[in-house]
């Protein structure tokens, strides 16, 4: 399984930014997807979990400005960044859960997100 993120770049703080992530490869069940981030000489950090059914969950950093879903028709998930801070830059990662006996967590390669002052 190979998940694909892209929708990275630089936006002035207060500005907007989509990203996407897709999955592709072997068929796989996918349950739970999130977002996470790491900004320069930061740890990574939870941002949003969308599981498959049920409440999504935003980390209280990003709540109220961030929205996530998912496709399950396509295997995608997409972050709608809104009203960016500069201290959000990071690169952006996505991870997906799959389900089943060899269920396991699988990461995308991260999409960069600079946001100026």
């Amino acid at each position: 399984v190979q998940l694909q993120a892209s929708g990275g770049g630089r936006v002035p703080a207060g500005g907007s930014l989509r990203l996407s992530c897709a999955a592709s490869g072997s068929t796989v069940s996918i349950g739970v997807m999130a977002w996470f981030r790491q900004g320069p000489g930061k740890q990574r950090e939870f941002v949003v979990v969308i599981p498959n059914s049920g409440v999504t969950t935003y980390a209280a950093s990003v709540k109220g400005r961030f929205i996530a879903s998912r496709d399950n028709a396509k295997n995608a998930m997409y972050l709608q960044m809104n009203s960016l801070k500069p201290e959000e830059t990071a690169v952006y990662y996505c991870q997906i859960q799959t389900t089943g006996k060899d269920g396991r967590a699988y990461w995308g390669q991260g999409t960069l997100v600079t946001v100026s002052s």
